[in-house]
């Protein structure tokens, strides 16, 4: 903003009016900037909102306070891995054992609901955990009451935890409360030794997937572009950690059936619901590439994981109707769904291994804005004419699937995630607790 003429009626000395012409334009100063901080924090509060919208099924209720006397959700801005996540981790464990030298954290006593507006015995060794970890201004309410503050910073703890941010105390949300601060430190620690293994010069841009978060992460030029939620592996058929690139992107794709679901799925299926091929458009072929019919296999043997079985592309098909794929020695991909209700569940473990993005269609176009020839139009025509297409990226992105279920990212806010696979080995530990 420019200061004007220097010489004029309006701008000499001892004129009124120049003085009034001043004090004008310093208020008008004043007001830009402060319209400026407003702004900027009217971003800020948009990025931490939308980390809790992640996590939400409903929109916050009329009574929500949404208090500066609890700390600050995570920046949804700031990835999962960066060299300050190292760095952060290493203070939050100094924080947690600090915590622990003065004496941890009250156990909640659990009910089967507790929420805003509930005036309950259980509330008050709540405040005292929230207030530990800095979630809560333990002055703020009546020390039984569940109120406004308390509501707030029980959504900020379940934010932390990738629980549902609804402010309710259920099941789950004791659980985390109730983790001993021994095994939340323990926790990081494991952690700590697994970020500083991971290689942190990932490049401008690439796709981080966090195993344990269920969760995707674009990110370019340090900052998290957006973030997806995810289906991952089954306890029993775990994701694993990958370090590849993706190359291509397959529109309306067939499903080759791997060998271990033929094994542990297929032939089990086919033995109580023989039309389970047919149902499902699954063609099976042999090494010459002839077609058979499911009646010519002894499905009582395991004659079957010598064929390949072949799912059309079409609604029904396993990956939907989008596959990213990258070199990998494990058979699995990034994919979608026709399954899209399991994104609406805090517990997303259901796949034999691949990862199932929700709106991965957004992903796509971000990862195909390099590739000419493939704006949003053209993506969303072939998908919507259900077009067989195979598209290569004009550079390979960066991918890592990683195991990360406890660190603190730039921000400083520490987050927890359940050790689903059992890798941080304290599950008996846990349990035991």
């Amino acid at each position: 903003m420019g200061n004007g003429p220097k010489n004029g009626p309006s701008s000499g000395p001892g004129n009124g009016h120049g003085r009034a012409a001043r004090v004008s334009r310093r208020g008008v100063l004043v007001g830009a900037a402060s319209l400026a901080a407003g702004a900027a924090q009217a971003a800020e509060d948009a990025l931490l909102q939308s980390l809790i919208r992640q996590y939400q099924r409903t929109e916050f209720g009329h009574g929500f306070d949404a208090t500066s006397r609890t700390i600050a959700m995570p920046k949804a801005s700031l990835p999962t891995l960066s060299q300050a996540t190292i760095e952060h981790t290493e203070r939050a464990i100094t924080r947690y054992e600090d915590i622990i030298a003065k004496g941890g954290w009250p156990t909640v006593p659990p009910v089967d609901r507790l929420g805003v507006g509930n005036r309950h015995s259980s509330v008050v060794p709540l405040r005292e955990r929230l207030a530990i970890v800095g979630d809560l201004d333990i002055s703020a309410g009546t020390p039984d009451v569940f109120d406004s503050y308390v509501e707030a910073a029980v959504r900020r703890f379940q934010a932390r935890h990738g629980i549902t941010t609804d402010g309710i105390l259920r099941e789950q949300s004791f659980k985390a409360l109730n983790l001993s601060a021994d095994l939340r430190v323990a926790q990081l620690k494991a952690n700590l030794a697994r970020l500083r293994g991971l290689n942190s010069s990932f490049g401008s841009r690439f796709v981080i997937c966090n195993i344990p978060a269920a969760q995707i992460e674009a990110v370019e030029n340090g900052a998290v572009v957006a973030r997806y939620i995810a289906v991952v592996g089954k306890p029993d058929r775990a994701s694993p950690d990958i370090n590849s690139r993706i190359v291509e992107i397959s529109f309306n794709p067939y499903w080759t059936v791997p060998v271990s679901i033929v094994r542990r799925d297929l032939i089990p299926r086919m033995q109580t619901e023989p039309e389970y091929l047919t149902k499902n458009h699954i063609r099976i072929f042999d090494y010459r590439k002839r077609e058979l019919q499911p009646e010519q296999i002894n499905w009582n043997t395991d004659e079957a994981v010598h064929y390949q079985f072949k799912q059309d592309p079409g609604e029904f098909n396993s990956l939907g109707a989008i596959r990213i794929s990258f070199p990998n020695a494990h058979e699995v991909y990034m994919h979608d769904t026709p399954f899209k209700n399991l994104f609406g569940e805090d517990f997303r473990f259901h796949s034999s291994g691949c990862v199932r993005i929700q709106n991965v269609r957004e992903l796509v176009y971000w990862l195909l804005n390099e590739t000419t020839g493939w704006p949003r139009v053209e993506v969303d025509r072939v998908i919507r004419q259900a077009e067989r297409k195979d598209v290569r990226l004009a550079r390979p992105m960066p991918l890592h699937w990683v195991y990360v279920t406890g660190w603190a990212s730039a921000d400083g806010v520490v987050q927890f995630r359940d050790d689903i696979y059992g890798r941080d080995g304290l599950t008996s530990a846990a349990s035991a607790g």
